[in-house]
């Protein structure tokens, strides 16, 4: 199989890393380019103990930080998106931490090889981003969750975030009168309620209103992950882990568009 045709598969992902990276689209693809560009004329080679996908990145990232410092300086940002505008001020070693995981996918490890970095170091890298994200988009947040233990503790993890809890609801009908009363900037919700009323059409009925990020939280995945019907971006089993929860909120805030429009 040709270099091409195993790295195809990889390159609109790349090449939307590159965008979020730098800022631009016209800056990264060029980035991306001289990637390939290097691969090809044999000046670069993907490491054999990576995947192709881990190896790609890993060499757009040899190019990138080797001639890319340039980038890192905040003049100019008004041309930018909102979303670009907070990912420049992260400082740029979070920001690419952040993004492998959040963006695209990666795992912390996967990252680190990305990076040249440990795991521990990825880890720390992300834990600073998502402090800089939750101070920036600090909320007020709505919990959907019959079960009182589980409410306070994602309570208890929403305010360590810096973010202001102003509902919970263990119902459908209790859920929509909390929106009634205060429109929240985030949702987190359980399936399957107290009084055997649905998670899921609560949020309905709240999106028809307000167009807020949702995460849902929840003991049946298999309920949400139909293939029926769009399936939600955010989805976190329990039990759950603390972190997964708090890495969730700060993807679900920084990437939700109306968030980004509010943000700036």
């Amino acid at each position: 199989m040709s270099l091409l045709a195993r790295l195809a598969p990889h390159l609109p992902y790349v090449r939307r890393y590159a965008r979020a990276l730098t800022g631009d689209q016209a800056t990264g693809d060029n980035y991306v380019r001289v990637a390939l560009e290097a691969l090809a004329a044999g000046e670069r080679q993907l490491p054999a103990d990576m995947t192709p996908r881990v190896a790609l990145y890993h060499v757009f990232h040899t190019i990138w930080v080797s001639t890319g410092a340039k980038l890192e300086d905040a003049s100019g940002l008004e041309a930018h998106d909102d979303a670009s505008r907070r990912l420049m001020r992260i400082a740029p070693r979070s920001r690419q931490a952040f993004l492998l995981t959040a963006l695209e996918g990666f795992t912390p490890s996967e990252a680190a090889q990305i990076l040249g970095a440990d795991a521990y170091e990825v880890e720390r890298l992300i834990g600073s981003a998502q402090s800089e994200i939750d101070a920036e988009l600090a909320t007020d947040v709505l919990i959907i969750e019959d079960e009182a233990i589980i409410s306070a503790d994602i309570e208890s993890l929403v305010r360590e975030l810096g973010h202001n809890v102003t509902g919970t609801a263990t119902t459908h009908d209790e859920a929509v009168d909390a929106v009634a009363r205060h429109r929240p900037g985030l949702v987190l919700a359980d399936i399957q309620l107290a009084d055997g009323s649905s998670g899921i059409d609560a949020v309905k009925d709240i999106l028809k209103r307000f167009d807020v990020p949702v995460i849902f939280i929840t003991a049946f995945p298999e309920r949400l992950l139909t293939g029926e019907r769009p399936e939600p971006t955010f989805l976190i089993t329990k039990p759950f882990q603390p972190e997964t929860v708090k890495a969730a909120i700060s993807q679900a805030l920084f990437f939700h568009p109306s968030r980004q429009k509010e943000a700036v």
